[in-house]
């Protein structure tokens, strides 16, 4: 099995994607592409990434191969990454590592340990989902980041056309109210109202990694996992479930 990506640092910003929920992984590759689903520790979250075999210079795979590896120490690696470098990844089987290769002015290889983690990709939930908001990623963040000032959790609601951000707790409360027209929503489709809660800090992992001014979709259903996808520089496909917490009243 071997890759080749043409900008280095923009698989870089994949494995940030996927290391801000996980830092261990089992990346599958297929003659499709590359991809990667698994839950967090604590098995409230679950990231899907896909990348398809036309975002590669290169791709080789005689029928499919998996390999697992430790997504921080990746990270710190491909953040070595230079401009116009290109990346070539590979394994030595025997030998248990996965090849990570820089090319540029000059030829960088790092030999990284592949690690045993055992077990099935998760099932992805099956949801019919009431409403779906097409909302820019900067505009989100920033919603998210109000919400946080005042709460560990955040409660995300539509309504009649208008998508909320609500946080509640003992230093106050906070609503963001923005309706269907609005510049920073291309797309609100409410089947029926929805509302639901979730931890903020795990809203702001998996939101991170989208760039200001690209679109994130987000499907809501009443106290169901929420849905947060986005592309990484209009590529790779990312898609996120965070299990809702019941609210108390």
């Amino acid at each position: 099995m071997e890759f080749v990506v043409g900008d280095a640092r923009f698989f870089k910003q994949c494995t940030d994607a996927i290391s801000n929920l996980i830092d261990e992984g089992t990346f599958e590759v297929t003659q499709k592409g590359l991809s990667l689903r698994s839950m967090d520790p604590s098995q409230i979250a679950m990231v899907d990434f896909n990348l398809p075999k036309e975002a590669f210079e290169k791709f080789s795979v005689d029928d499919k191969a998996s390999f697992g590896v430790n997504l921080v120490d990746w990270g710190k690696v491909l953040a070595r990454s230079r401009s116009s470098e290109k990346l070539t990844v590979s394994l030595e089987e025997r030998e248990s590592k996965c090849v990570l290769e820089f090319m540029g002015e000059s030829k960088r290889q790092f030999r990284m340990p592949l690690l045993d983690l055992g077990g099935t990709a998760p099932q992805l939930p099956k949801i019919a989902f009431d409403s779906q908001i097409k909302i820019k990623a900067g505009a989100f963040k920033a919603m998210l980041h109000d919400a946080g000032l005042l709460s560990s959790h955040v409660v995300l609601h539509t309504k009649d056309g208008e998508f909320f951000v609500e946080a509640h707790g003992d230093s106050g409360d906070l609503v963001v109210e923005t309706k269907k027209d609005s510049q920073s929503i291309s797309e609100l489709t409410v089947h029926a109202p929805a509302r639901a809660m979730f931890p903020f800090e795990y809203l702001d992992d998996l939101s991170r990694a989208a760039s200001d001014d690209s679109i994130v979709e987000i499907s809501l259903k009443n106290d169901a996992p929420v849905k947060v996808s986005y592309s990484v520089g209009g590529k790779a496909e990312l898609s996120y479930y965070l299990a809702p917490r019941v609210e108390t009243v």
